[in-house]
């Protein structure tokens, strides 16, 4: 093995706050050692720093609102609008549309589910304007989920109605 090679074990294998000693052997050779020969002129040898990375923490673990819903913040923005807030929503055959506020934009596979009165209603889906059909009067409640297949990555603040139609005998 070369000396080079030598040099470059030694050095990984001293710790980190070791001086190095650089002298001239009985042969005419250099050599290299942690402590000064005794009876030999020895040179300290200048190290540059040593490169260090520190560790990175670990991403904190999401925590769960509940069994079925994880509350992260893959979405900064996640919400319905077009509801009216303080008056009833005007639908005579009960069928109208809400629209979701989403940023950044759906990521990867993620789809969007509704929850009316917190049960799943239609099919996920992947726009942002989803459409409601036959919907009784009175109040109800509604929200949106972004998925990913069965598993649910945000869910919207739920938001409450109510639906006015005309009733047929």
């Amino acid at each position: 093995m070369g000396r080079g090679f030598l040099f470059i074990l030694l050095l990984i294998a001293l710790p980190a706050v070791a001086q190095i000693y650089k002298y001239t052997d009985a042969d005419g050779n250099a050599a290299y050692s942690d402590q000064p020969p005794d009876g030999v002129t020895a040179q300290p040898v200048e190290l540059p720093p040593l490169n260090s990375v520190e560790p990175q923490a670990p991403p904190a673990p999401a925590s769960r609102t509940s069994t079925s819903e994880r509350a992260t913040s893959a979405y900064e923005v996640l919400e319905l609008t077009g509801l009216p807030s303080t008056e009833a929503l005007r639908a005579n055959n009960g069928t109208f549309t809400v629209n979701v506020l989403i940023k950044p934009r759906l990521q990867g596979q993620h789809l969007f589910r509704l929850l009316l009165d917190d049960q799943s209603y239609g099919q996920p889906s992947n726009v942002t304007i989803l459409q409601l059909v036959s919907i009784d009067r009175g109040l109800h409640s509604l929200a949106v989920q972004v998925i990913d297949g069965d598993t649910v990555v945000q869910q919207s603040p739920t938001v409450t109605f109510t639906v006015q139609r005309v009733h047929k005998p």
